[in-house]
């Protein structure tokens, strides 16, 4: 069998890094469009994560043969109506993390539903096929405990069940439950079928 070859449709060193240690164990060979030589600028106007990731899997598509993999993840908080959901990384652009999560306690703050969850949409397209993959873990929004704690909205984010929030959990554990986490298994599951 041929080795199964995957361009991950995302400029973020990191992210393409997360599913290397993902994808490469099983034997596929991951690249990013910084590898491919493929520079674009998607603009994400889908009305949910799992339009945005096909979008952007749809763009990069166009440069190459490979399969290849998009995501869009974001945090959607129920009391806000889904906010900030897909503008979970543009919202309050430019400013720290930690001016974010302010932000966000205050428009909470006469509210008594605290509930909210992580999706991660995936996209995948294979010689013209398209097929979507969804991970979600709920949870609620806590003040955090200490700053610079995690990454982006995870030190104000505690799953159901859990005693500490994805900013205090070990990476192991957190990459374990979280929605990357659960569209990375099934995003295992994926693969080892085809």
């Amino acid at each position: 069998m041929e080795k199964i070859e995957v361009v991950i449709a995302s400029g973020n060193e990191h992210k393409v890094k997360e599913y290397r240690d993902i994808l490469e164990p099983l034997g596929i060979k991951v690249s990013s469009l910084k590898d491919e030589n493929i520079v674009l600028d998607v603009e994400e106007n889908g009305k949910d994560f799992a339009e945005n990731s096909m979008i952007k899997a749809r763009a990069v598509k166009r440069f190459t043969n490979k399969i290849v993999l998009a995501d869009d993840s974001g945090l959607c908080i129920n009391a806000l109506d889904g906010f900030p959901g897909i503008y979970s990384a543009r919202f309050m652009e430019g400013h720290p993390y930690e001016e974010k999560h302010l932000a966000i306690l205050e428009m909470l703050k006469d509210k008594e539903d605290k509930s909210a969850y992580f999706i991660c949409a995936m996209s995948i397209i294979i010689d013209g096929e398209e097929y979507k993959l969804q991970g979600r873990v709920d949870g609620k929004i806590v003040s955090p405990k200490s700053k610079g704690n995690g990454f982006g909205y995870d030190p104000i984010f505690l799953p159901s069940g859990e005693e500490l929030t994805f900013g205090e959990m070990d990476e192991e554990k957190k990459n374990k439950i979280s929605h990357r986490g659960r569209a990375s298994a099934e995003l295992i599951n994926f693969f080892s079928k085809l």
